[in-house]
Parts: structure tokens; sequence; C-alpha cells
């Protein structure tokens, strides 16, 4: 299945706990001032990949505690990132998502819930320059939650994770 990346981490540490393979989406709606990353808003821009190679990528490393998928936003190519995320579940990994998005709003919309389905902890909310902090681990801005997905699915309400 095709996705549009901006690039991929082998081994990355800054995008969720333990060792990670970062998946970093091409597209993003959300234009947030500040944006750590504003070369992946383009949705033209980077490079199109098969969600196959990149599995194959990530399970040739022995070392990873997980994946995130990050970007750009993934809920804005819901499908293949799904794909990823399932590929993971299946090799023992967990499964990272960041997106500017609200829970809500991702938990709404069909497509966007089937990938939300398949993902462990979400960074949702948009980076807000207004409320930057470097106190919280593997989150830019005081607005954004890290939510354990499967206890809010399960409960019926947002179950924010301590980190």
């Amino acid at each position: 299945m095709n996705i549009r990346i901006a690039g991929l981490v082998n081994d990355s540490i800054v995008d969720g706990p333990g060792f990670r393979f970062a998946v970093f989406t091409q597209g993003c709606p959300h234009d947030c001032p500040g944006c750590h990353n504003p070369q992946t808003h383009d949705f033209a821009g980077g490079q199109d990949a098969d969600t196959d190679d990149i599995i194959a990528q990530f399970r040739k490393n022995p070392l990873l505690d997980g994946i995130t998928l990050t970007g750009g936003d993934p809920f804005c190519q819901p499908e293949p990132c799904a794909a990823l995320a399932r590929a993971a579940h299946e090799s023992g990994l967990n499964v990272w998502a960041y997106t500017g998005y609200l829970y809500e709003e991702v938990l709404a919309d069909p497509a966007m819930r089937a990938l939300l389905e398949e993902v462990d902890v979400l960074i949702d909310g948009p980076f807000l320059l207004a409320e930057r902090t470097l106190s919280l681990r593997f989150r830019g801005s005081k607005n954004q939650r890290a939510i354990d997905v499967p206890a809010s699915l399960q409960s019926g309400t947002v179950v924010e994770r301590e980190i």
C-alpha cells in the first residue's frame, strides 16, 4: 500500500519511550506556528513509499520497543498508517501516534478511528507556541495529552497516561 512520507528514523529516542522506528508522514492541515517539522506540511512534498517496505525495515531491527507515527499528521493517511500499526503489533511492538486533531475528533471520523484502534498511546492536539514547554516528555505544548487509547476506548472517556 502506498504512503506519502517525509522520512524514516530507525532508532529514535525522542518520539516515545525506548528505541523507536519513527515514520514521518507527509502532509498536515494544521499549520501550527512554531511547528517542529514544518517541512512535512505540504501534501505534495516528501516521497512515496510502500508500507510493505517500511514494515520489512522495522522488522529487521531487534532492538525496537515500538514504532511512532508522526509527521505531518498520520491521521491524514489513516489506512496505510493502520497497516503499519497492525504489523508493528504483530511483531510485538507498541504504537505511538502524534496528531494535531483532538482525540474526540479522531474518534468521530470512521477512517481515523480505524487507525486510532491500532494505537497504544496518542499524543493529541495542535502544537501551541504560547503553551510551549520542555518540561513534558514527548510533548511540545501543555495542551497536548498523552492518551492511553485502549483504556480510553474501553471506558468511553479519555484516560491520560503518565509519562
